[in-house]
């Protein structure tokens, strides 16, 4: 089985981060990795996301030349997300609601720590009309720009997790979701240090694909 994880930017080495956790997540499962190069180097707020979709969109026949039994949009705002589905002749998820659906079937009161506040009202409109609001305590925005969140390092690593802790402290959530692609690398140090779960959507999905793509 193949996978094509879609990387709504343009950032290659934000893709190559991608594809190494879900690898990670499915090892033995043929995982590709496609990135739109036309788009903005890195999607903060709805502009950013409606400028990346026609890019996007271009890529699934691509996915699917390759093989691909399901695709994943690898922006935790789940952009294009719906004109995918209407295209591609194959499930689409994005890493945005495959974390929200992970969360509930665990049972767990999730809260979303993303990047810029810009990004709260793109990601609060989602759990909304994907009926999750029900089950999300908050959406929090860590003030980190997404290529510093990907570059990593210790700084970004204490300001998300001082996020994580505010989360469970403030927000009384059970468990708190890594809302931002660039995060994937970091899930393993952040969840030593968070007090409650943490769902990562790039690994989430990858789990999920098996489900629906023999579905």
């Amino acid at each position: 089985m193949t996978l094509a994880y879609i990387n709504p930017n343009s950032s290659a080495c934000m893709t190559e981060g991608i594809v190494a956790t879900a690898r990670a997540t499915l090892p033995g499962v043929e995982i590709i990795g496609l990135t739109n190069a036309t788009a903005p180097p890195a999607i903060q707020g709805r502009e950013d996301g409606d400028a990346a979709i026609p890019g996007l969109l271009d890529l699934l026949p691509v996915a699917r030349a390759q093989g691909a039994r399901a695709i994943v949009i690898a922006c935790f705002d789940d952009t294009g997300l719906a004109e995918a589905r209407a295209e591609a002749g194959c499930p689409v998820l994005g890493i945005g609601q495959a974390s929200f659906v992970m969360a509930q079937l665990l049972g767990l009161r999730f809260s979303v720590i993303t990047s810029l506040p810009v990004s709260i009202p793109v990601i609060e409109d989602n759990i909304r009309q994907q009926g999750f609001d029900g089950v999300c305590a908050s959406v929090r925005a860590s003030g980190l720009p997404v290529l510093t969140i990907d570059e990593g390092g210790a700084a970004v690593i204490d300001r998300i997790a001082e996020e994580i802790a505010a989360a469970a402290r403030e927000d009384a959530a059970a468990c708190a979701i890594l809302g931002c692609a660039g995060m994937a690398h970091l899930e393993p140090a952040l969840s030593a240090r968070a007090g409650i779960p943490l769902i990562e959507g790039v690994a989430a999905s990858a789990r999920l694909c098996t489900a629906v793509a023999h579905g």
